[in-house]
């Protein structure tokens, strides 16, 4: 079984009892582009091996990382979200924070349904994205990639999103109708923007879903639908940072990694998951 951080992780640092559980879940099903993300997992595993235990003045690794192994994604798409749904609870219900390495987006919603069970409290996510995510369903899959965000709002979770440039009419219509709180890409980068406060009363345990396809494509091509205009590498980070500030980051995935064979690129989608858990501390 691949590790995340393999290389430099103690005996004491890779036990089931972590604070962090690395939950590989190689999903592809509903991609309407380009492909590769069921890749994704495995490439972010390895490229882990190269990074430093030091990230942002922190090691995240003393807190401990286990690394579960993949999920099965070959059932039907809610039977692998309830799944990936008892993971992710019984992480939380553990003490532990569950993170989960995609695969196309619509894993999320499994992912988040298992950590709002878990905690039976208000959640909020946290959204990095070049789309909105909002539709009904898309292609006639309400467990779409393109409408994992609906779902999640439609069961009460709230949004705050991020980086957004592609979205439709329907997703317009369905921020309003959910009360998305939201700052797009083009406001965000021609005013270099790294910090905005979220709403006041934005619940004070969040999920972060950073998809990879929020950076500019210049910094992360090997995703299936990149579109120019994104956020620049540390602008994402300062952003999601600045949100967790004063609120406790309860799981988080980072997914749409689609590896085209330049490792730069699985490196940067490790380097971001082991950002995160620094944030998380």
């Amino acid at each position: 079984m691949s590790i995340f951080l393999d290389s430099e992780l103690t005996e004491a640092e890779r036990r089931d009892t972590a604070r962090f559980r690395v939950i590989p879940v190689p999903l592809e099903r509903t991609v309407s582009y380009g492909s590769g993300t069921a890749r994704g997992p495995e490439a972010i595993i390895a490229a882990s091996n190269e990074l430093e235990r030091l990230c942002n003045g922190h090691e995240p690794c003393t807190a401990g990382i286990f690394t579960e192994g993949a999920l099965d994604c070959t059932g039907a798409l809610p039977d692998i979200m309830e799944d990936l749904a008892q993971r992710t609870e019984a992480a939380v219900r553990a003490g532990a924070i569950p993170i989960t390495l995609g695969g196309e987006h619509s894993l999320t919603y499994g992912a988040a349904t298992g950590v709002a069970r878990a905690l039976g409290k208000p959640l909020g996510i946290v959204q990095i994205d070049a789309h909105a995510d909002l539709r009904i369903a898309y292609q006639g899959e309400k467990h779409s990639h393109a409408s994992v965000m609906h779902l999640l709002a439609e069961d009460g979770v709230r949004l705050a999103q991020f980086g957004v440039r592609a979205l439709c009419q329907q997703e317009v219509e369905n921020r309003t109708a959910h009360g998305v709180f939201y700052h797009d890409a083009e406001d965000l980068v021609t005013h270099d923007f790294h910090k905005v406060d979220l709403p006041e009363d934005f619940p004070e345990h969040v999920y972060v879903s950073f998809d990879v396809d929020g950076l500019d494509p210049s910094l992360m091509p090997a995703t299936g639908t990149p579109v120019p205009g994104g956020l620049g590498y540390y602008q994402a980070l300062h952003l999601v940072e600045h949100a967790l500030s004063g609120r406790t980051c309860v799981g988080f995935d980072v997914v749409e990694l689609a590896p085209d064979g330049n490792t730069a690129w699985d490196f940067t989608a490790a380097q971001i998951v082991y950002r995160l858990m620094a944030a998380c501390l």
